[in-house]
């Protein structure tokens, strides 16, 4: 195990955690880099080349936005989300860039922004190449950064930063490991996240940082409840969740289905903020960051929860999360939409079950199930916006999950098919699936449905 829980939940801005905040992180751990290394002053110009995905979507997905904040020396947990627009309407009007916030070199977004739509580098599909040119035109430095999904990044000819770490106390490569682990030790799945965490951070840091997560998935949630108009970016969607939930306080109380009415208008909520750009946590990607938000209001307010069962939720959901993120992928642009809500659903439905005091093989069954019915899912925004269908897919992803937690606790006969196995085939899905139903709204949706 090398990630962590607060690598898969990161507080960030949207619409997208492999096409925004990937390549913000990329933008700026370049520009740091050279400032550590003493170049930044030589830097006259700089020039970032997408490649794949990020530059098929990359527009639509905020990826220019992502790059100059990161350029700038903005982190996606710092900047504030009202700033972003006047800040880069200034930028480009003035046609001058700091990076860093000090260190100031010419700007055009026609010639320092170049999508190559036709070209994909072989390390992954989302992929930048940063450049910086001194004063005669010499190139000073040039790396390529690869966008994996979540937004984790990777430099070409890196390893991954989170391999470094110290080792855990129960280590695992997979749902059987897992699940050996815990119960050969007494713990629930929940118990055995939390033990490898501490090896990492203390306990009142990892504690207060869970209590922070569930915060902010709060706030956005909130804000998405509160916040009516249109979404940015020419298609004209409304949002609709303000409307919903006014709708939702006066309805019949005896509506038994009255519940997936509120997972719906929660996950709705965060999507529609996470399209506008606003704050959310990624979960475990921007495309998904509803659902395990919607089902942790479903446990919280239909559940009876607790705070000690959000604790639960969170850790046990991001155990799963560690099995795909390690063992598969999280990348729409790799796997398409199957790695992003199918990802997020089985973890949802895996939190629930540890959150409710299920079994350790009930958390795992439900983990399975809630991918087993995501397989094959594609990824195709319309117009390159994480709109339509992201949107609803969230709440259909959040009702999925609940409806998957509840199989797994009501099963007693056991279960034929592995967590592990449906993660393989997942990844093998994706890896069958032709690239243009993988982030690049060259197929689908995204090429049937008319731009209005």
């Amino acid at each position: 195990m090398r990630t962590s829980l607060f690598d898969l939940f990161k507080i960030g801005i949207g619409p997208s955690s492999s096409h925004t905040v990937g390549p913000m992180r990329a933008a700026y751990t370049f520009v740091r880099q050279l400032d550590d290394r003493g170049l930044l002053p030589a830097v006259r110009r700089i020039r970032a080349e997408l490649y794949g995905s990020l530059a098929l979507t990359g527009r639509g997905h905020g990826t220019d936005r992502g790059i100059l904040l990161g350029w700038l020396g903005e982190q996606p947990d710092g900047v504030d989300p009202e700033s972003i627009g006047p800040r880069l309407a200034q930028l480009e009007q003035d046609g001058r860039l700091a990076l860093l916030g000090r260190h100031e070199v010419k700007f055009s977004a026609a010639s320092d922004l170049i999508f190559h739509m036709d070209m994909v580098l072989p390390g992954h599909p989302n992929a930048v190449r940063f450049s910086v040119l001194g004063s005669h035109g010499e190139v000073v430095d040039s790396r390529v950064y690869y966008s994996v999904g979540g937004g984790f990044i990777r430099e070409e000819g890196q390893a991954a930063a989170e391999s470094a770490r110290p080792a855990v106390p129960y280590p695992f490569q997979s749902g059987a490991e897992l699940l050996e682990r815990a119960n050969a030790n007494s713990l629930t799945i929940a118990e055995l996240m939390l033990a490898n965490e501490l090896a990492w951070r203390g306990e009142t840091e990892v504690r207060d940082g869970i209590r922070r997560i569930w915060n902010a998935m709060q706030q956005c949630t909130q804000r998405g409840l509160e916040t009516e108009g249109v979404l940015p970016g020419g298609l004209n969607v409304t949002r609709r969740a303000a409307s919903l939930v006014n709708r939702l306080a006066g309805s019949d109380a005896n509506d038994p289905l009255a519940p997936l009415d509120w997972v719906n208008v929660w996950a709705l909520a965060v999507n529609e903020e996470n399209a506008a750009g606003g704050r959310v946590v990624t979960a475990p990607t921007n495309g998904a960051a509803g659902i395990i938000p919607a089902v942790g209001h479903y446990y919280m307010r239909f559940q009876e929860g607790s705070s000690e069962g959000m604790e639960r939720y969170l850790l046990a959901a991001a155990a799963i999360g560690v099995l795909y993120k390690e063992n598969a992928s999280i990348s729409g642009a790799e796997v398409g939409c199957q790695g992003e809500v199918g990802v997020a659903c089985s973890m949802a439905a895996a939190g629930l079950v540890s959150a409710l005091g299920g079994a350790n093989d009930q958390v795992e069954h439900a983990a399975e199930i809630g991918m087993e019915h995501n397989l094959g899912m594609t990824c195709d925004p319309i117009a390159g916006l994480v709109q339509i269908p992201c949107i609803e897919r969230n709440a259909f992803g959040a009702i999925k999950a609940v409806n998957a937690a509840r199989m797994a606790m009501q099963n007693t006969t056991g279960h034929r098919v592995t967590l592990d196995q449906v993660i393989k085939t997942m990844y093998d899905t994706g890896m069958d699936m032709q690239s243009r139903y993988k982030e690049t709204s060259l197929g689908g949706l995204a090429l049937n449905v008319i731009e209005c």
